[in-house]
């Protein structure tokens, strides 16, 4: 096609192709997305459909003219899913119709209890129960107590498997829970039935429960941009909406404000809080060109911002695509998993139909005698004991850590916790406790204590780190406070007041030695202070240096026996940490591990990203800039005391924030998964006997359900051995 002919698509294409996104309600798993996929790709017209179920959207491009856009969205309720357009908010930026690309769609959400499969649940539950009292109550009414239950199930999702059949999914879940329970109440076993139909169902609900919390996690991620800002037009500041900011605005950021924009600042000096995304520690000191983040927060000056990078460019929109993109390379073995599934149930089907039909038309044997069989056939391939195998070691697993204060999310993070390797750790409020403590004083002149309670007197009311951590010190050593007046800050410099007639200023070794220089003995201190990973004041009164506090981020008490325990376990530890490298090296050294520092959320992702390819990793924070790697790693363990964020992101919480309780986590899944394979050995063997006497006519309908109910149990036995799991390296409070 000529060039020409090139542009003239191009010019067509818009008015025939609409692209479209779509949210859909209800899908919270891989399965669902392939099933919406699939189905969305039958329709003429609809091309470059990408679904992702974390965020419940669906998008694609569309020919009206082949097909209108009403049509898929019938399609996708036959299918049990509500289906509504996505509107993405409007940016005014330089261009009429601009949108703003991936800015996150913050839904209210009703409780996972008013659900349809909740209310599901309830009815199945309740009639069960019925049932139940009517059999024991009536029993001849045994057969014909549990039927209420069974069909509710049955028509709810047998009504979805067959909308997936006819939209190209024909060996659907749903499909395989609903031939299981057709053939449970066409041999008698309506009980069975009602079972199949309740697990499902709860099931399900459960995994819509964990789908919707991971979506909480990013919305909270978008919650920390600000949604409006004050953008200077003419020497005004004006209100104006954050995402209709463009690059080369200039926005004011007040004392105690959120950045609305990545920018660099334009005027005026302060400290600005950006722990939020980088993880730093202490506040930051921001002068005329320093660059600033969206999301973080301005603690003390006013400052006027230039704004780089779009709202759909900022920081945080790009750690929120960045934790969306890592759960989504999840899929492979969601993938495998469905790739499983669509091999083995129509296999099941197959042979249990060719029991049935080949015997009677083959040799003429008696249909009733070879339907019996089939049925008994199809109840023992019912992949529901293999299935239950590993969840039973799951439940155990997953209860022995809760009692310890060890959450985890899912069967497929306890398992994948026992295969990593190596473990990744944050600094701080991971493997620090998060909040700095007065580590050195050093008094120049008079006593340390004196020289404290100046320095406390200043900070009184001071809501920064390195303020708390002077004033927890002074109080933990019994000094009283004096009053302090004329309090004022120096934006990233210093703080001083009048306290009993004197000046007395508590601020930064520049700042100090502008005023008056330090001895050489204090300047060697402060030097040796700062290479240890501390923060150095110096407490100067009438602008005379009268002595000096060390500031630091301190381990957390068992941080060095968590390390050995990981090791003791063949684990490499490393640190990842946005923090200075000289801090870093410092902490790092103290514990015994490697460290890379001064990182950014993309870094750490990129470091997870290498450790990975050498083997499983897990990925251990407690801050929003933890999130993506979280996310990325083999398995993400966040800190108890983490933001909501780190923990909605993470697959596994140490709900006491103990670092020992890393090793505990690995030993316990490595526990789990030996249980998992005795289970899948048992339910695997049984399944193998009973098929092979079933289709001889040694064993029958009954022991077919046994066959079934009884692997089940016996690997619920061994599971609850797991019970009883005590992990030696594991610390106790």
């Amino acid at each position: 096609m000529t060039a020409m002919a090139d542009g003239g698509t191009a010019q067509l294409a818009p008015k025939s192709r609409a692209a479209l996104r779509y949210h859909v309600e209800g899908m919270d798993c891989p399965s669902c997305a392939s099933k919406i996929e699939t189905a969305v790709g039958r329709f003429g017209g609809a091309e470059d459909i990408r679904v992702n179920y974390h965020s419940q959207v669906l998008a694609f491009r569309l020919d009206e003219a082949a097909t209108p856009r009403s049509s898929v969205e019938e399609g996708i309720r036959k299918l049990g899913y509500g289906v509504a357009p996505v509107e993405a908010p409007r940016v005014v930026a330089g261009e009429p119709g601009a949108v703003a690309a991936d800015v996150p769609l913050v839904r209210p959400r009703q409780p996972w209890w008013k659900g349809k499969k909740a209310r599901l649940a309830a009815a199945i539950s309740a009639l069960m129960v019925a049932g139940f009292a009517a059999s024991l109550a009536v029993p001849s009414l045994d057969h014909w107590a549990y039927v209420p239950a069974a069909l509710i199930g049955l028509v709810f999702f047998g009504r979805k498997a067959i909308a997936a059949a006819r939209a190209g999914s024909p060996f659907s879940i749903e499909m395989l829970m609903s031939i299981a329970t057709v053939g449970a109440i066409a041999i008698g076993a309506t009980s069975e039935a009602a079972v199949v139909v309740f697990l499902f169902t709860v099931g399900e609900l459960l995994e819509g429960i964990a789908a919707g919390r991971a979506r909480a996690g990013i919305e909270a991620l978008g919650a920390l941009v600000p949604r409006t800002a004050l953008r200077i037009e003419d020497g005004t500041a004006r209100e104006v909406p954050a995402a209709s900011l463009k690059v080369g605005d200039l926005v004011l950021v007040r004392p105690g404000d959120r950045v609305s924009a990545d920018g660099d600042v334009a005027e005026g000096e302060s400290e600005v809080d950006e722990s939020p995304v980088t993880g730093e520690s202490i506040p930051v000191p921001k002068a005329e060109g320093a660059p600033v983040f969206a999301g973080s927060i301005n603690a003390s000056g006013a400052l006027q911002v230039r704004v780089t990078k779009p709202a759909s460019d900022n920081t945080i929109a790009r750690i929120i695509r960045l934790v969306e993109e890592a759960q989504d390379a999840k899929a492979p073995t969601a993938r495998f998993i469905e790739r499983f599934s669509a091999i083995y149930t129509p296999i099941a089907v197959a042979v249990a139909a060719l029991v049935v039909v080949a015997p009677p038309l083959i040799v003429g044997a008696d249909w009733d005698t070879w339907i019996y069989r089939g049925l008994a056939l199809l109840l023992v391939a019912c992949p529901c004991a293999l299935v239950l195998s590993t969840p039973a070691a799951i439940a155990s697993g997953l209860a022995v850590g809760t009692r310890r204060g060890l959450l985890v999310k899912g069967g497929g993070a306890l398992e994948t916790i026992g295969r990593i390797r190596a473990v990744a750790f944050d600094k701080t409020g991971t493997l620090t406790e998060g909040r700095p403590r007065v580590t050195d004083l050093l008094a120049l002149s008079g006593s340390e204590r004196t020289m404290l309670g100046l320095a406390a007197a200043v900070e009184n009311g001071s809501s920064h780190p390195l303020g708390r951590a002077i004033l927890e010190r002074a109080d933990a050593d019994g000094i009283p406070l004096r009053p302090a007046k004329e309090s004022r800050a120096i934006p990233g410099k210093a703080v001083e007041a009048v306290v009993t007639g004197k000046r007395v200023t508590v601020g930064s070794p520049t700042h100090a030695a502008a005023q008056a220089p330090l001895t050489a003995d204090a300047t060697r201190t402060v030097a040796e202070w700062e290479n240890q990973g501390k923060t150095v004041v110096v407490v100067s009164v009438d602008g005379a240096p009268t002595g000096l506090v060390a500031v630091r981020d301190e381990p957390r008490p068992d941080a060095a026996a968590g390390i050995r325990a990981l090791d003791a376990l063949g684990v490499e530890a490393v640190m990842l940490t946005g923090d200075n490298v000289r801090t870093g090296q410092a902490i790092a050294g103290a514990l015994g591990l490697k460290v890379k520092a001064g990182l950014l959320p993309e870094d750490k992702l990129r470091e997870i990203g290498a450790l990975k390819a050498k083997a499983p990793v897990a990925m251990v924070g407690d801050g929003i800039n933890d999130a993506p790697a979280l996310a990325a790693a083999s398995v993400g363990i966040a800190m108890g005391g983490g933001t909501d964020v780190a923990l909605e992101t993470a697959d596994a919480a140490l709900l006491n924030s103990r670092v020992v309780d890393v090793a505990a986590l690995v030993g316990l899944s490595r526990a789990t998964l030996a249980n998992i394979h005795q289970n899948v050995a048992i339910a695997l063997g049984l399944k193998a006997v009973f098929l092979v006497t079933t289709v001889v006519g040694i064993t029958g309908l009954w022991p077919a359900v046994l066959a079934d109910t009884g692997a089940t149990v016996l690997v619920t036995l061994n599971a609850m051995r797991l019970l009883g799991y005590r992990f030696k390296g594991m610390a106790h409070g």
